[in-house]
Parts: C-alpha cells; sequence; structure tokens
C-alpha cells in the first residue's frame, strides 16, 4: 500500500512539472524597489528585484555599512540584478566640468563592489551628472563622453559588470534623451560590458517610436517600463504597452523587462502589476 501511494505521488510530481513547464516565460520581470519590500515583491512573482547605486553599492558607504547590505542582499528572496542612479548629481560626466580622474576612481570601486554584490547591471541614468550647460556644443559634449565610457567599460569589464546607458526625457536631462542618440552612444563606446538601456517610460514621454527599440536590437541588454500620466506601475492606470512589447519581440530581446515606478503601493497593486504586464507580455508573444 505505502509502495502504491509512493508511486501515486512521483505520477502526480511529475505531471505538475510537466504542466508549468508548459507555460512559457518569454520575458523576466523584474522591479525597482527597496530591499526591505524584498518578500512582498518575490510574494507577487518577481524574483529579480533592483536597489539604488547610493543605498546599496556606493564607494560613498562606510565598509561597515556595505557589508551590512551584502548580508540582505544574501539572505534577500529575489535577486539583486541592477542598481540604477551611477553617479551622484554633483559628480559631472559630461560637459566642461568633468573631472576624470575622480570618476574613474569612484567607478573603479562601485565595479569592485557590485561584484562583491554579484550585481549584474548598473543603469547609467544620473540625468543631472551628465545635464550640460546650455549652449555647450553638444558634438563634443558625445565625443568626450564616449571616450570616457571607454574608460568606465573597461573598469566594468574587470569586475564582470555590464553598465546600460539610459535615454533620459527631456524634463530630467538635455542630453542623450532618446534611446536612438543613446544607442549610438552605445556603438561607439564598441565594447562588451556597455550597452542599452531602453526606457519605455522616457521614450513615451518623448513620443519615441517603438522602432527605436528595433533598430538598437544589437546593442540592447536592458529596459525599464512605467505608466505614461504618472509614472505608476503598469496596471494602474491600465496603459497598453503592447506596440513597445511588440518591438521587443522583433529585436528578440532575451534581457530582464523592469518597472522602475513608486514605491508607494500595496501588496494587491504590486501583485496585480505584476499580473497586468505578463498578461500584457503573452499576448503579444503568442500573437
Amino acid at each position: 500500500m505505502k509502495s502504491r501511494i509512493t508511486i501515486l505521488l512521483l505520477l502526480l510530481s511529475i505531471f505538475l512539472f510537466s504542466f508549468q513547464s508548459e507555460k512559457k516565460t518569454y520575458l523576466r520581470l523584474g522591479i525597482v524597489a527597496p530591499i526591505d519590500k524584498d518578500s512582498l515583491v518575490f510574494a507577487a512573482g518577481f524574483k529579480i528585484f533592483g536597489e539604488s547605486v547610493g543605498r546599496m553599492i556606493s564607494p560613498s558607504l562606510s565598509e561597515e555599512k556595505f557589508k551590512q547590505n551584502l548580508t540582505l542582499i544574501k539572505n534577500a528572496n529575489g535577486r539583486l540584478y541592477m542598481c540604477n542612479v551611477m553617479f551622484p548629481g554633483q559628480m559631472k560626466i559630461a560637459g566642461p566640468d568633468v573631472v576624470e580622474r575622480d570618476v574613474l576612481a569612484y567607478a573603479e570601486g562601485l565595479f569592485s563592489r557590485a561584484e562583491q554584490a554579484k550585481v549584474s547591471v548598473i543603469v547609467l541614468g544620473s540625468g543631472t551628472a551628465r545635464k550640460i550647460p546650455d549652449g555647450y556644443e553638444v558634438e563634443k559634449a558625445k565625443a568626450d563622453f564616449v571616450l570616457l565610457c571607454k574608460k568606465l567599460a573597461a573598469s566594468a569589464g574587470k569586475h564582470h559588470v555590464k553598465i546600460a546607458l539610459e535615454n533620459l526625457q527631456s524634463q530630467e536631462t538635455n542630453f542623450i534623451t532618446n534611446v536612438k542618440t543613446a544607442a549610438e552612444i552605445v556603438r561607439a563606446v564598441n565594447h562588451p560590458n556597455f550597452g542599452l538601456n531602453a526606457d519605455i517610460f522616457h521614450m513615451r514621454r518623448e513620443n519615441e517610436s517603438p522602432q527605436s527599440i528595433v533598430d538598437a536590437a544589437d546593442v540592447l541588454i536592458h529596459c525599464e517600463i512605467a505608466e505614461h500620466e504618472a509614472r505608476t506601475l503598469p496596471g494602474i492606470k491600465g496603459d497598453d504597452f503592447k506596440p513597445y512589447l511588440r518591438a521587443l519581440k522583433e529585436a528578440k530581446y532575451k534581457g530582464p523587462v523592469f518597472i522602475e515606478a513608486g514605491i508607494n503601493y500595496t501588496p494587491a497593486q504590486i501583485a496585480e502589476s505584476f499580473k497586468f504586464l505578463t498578461k500584457q507580455i503573452e499576448a503579444v508573444y503568442t500573437e
């Protein structure tokens, strides 16, 4: 009798495994959220999450604080996949006031800590740090920025970390405000540890076509998303992201899609957001 029950349980487990295997995951979903919300976002379905450089792995953090963070990261339910806000606003990385020595020293410390924390991607948005003076020659800013990013990429490569350059909206900065330009910068840097983050929220704010994602397929390594009106979680207002998701599909994008919205949401809203975005992704990938 006992052996019969054992066999039945084994058959049931095989059936359940087969059933789960049939449900294909087209794109991994992540969310940017404070690490103390890890259990909440994990329960909602997000197995990877993002935090800020400043709170987690910045070189400005004391060694004691960083070690405490490493313990939090190790004990988290989900995996800390990425950190954003790479540079503090007062550290200029574009324009005439860049102090390259300081930027590279900061970055080396950052990448070292990212490697220890097993963070895969650092998002280079940092709108204030990269803002250039009004009237400054944009082409010169781009050329100098490419040279700096080549050095940043080499440093990141030593620590097995990737930098993802983010397109930002013009309300946040006046330098690199669309995916098309960001992709051109990435191609000019031409380093395996320097890629593109296509932020769909910023694209929609700038009325940039989904085609830009398709055109940037060769350098795309990361993607972020939020609703248009108030940067809310997908599902709060019910935004239709399918045109941009179709572009990701056409680009054969294999990386994650990270929700980067506010943090003042209920557990139910976060869980619903995971379901809402998953449903849109499945609709696109099964068309």
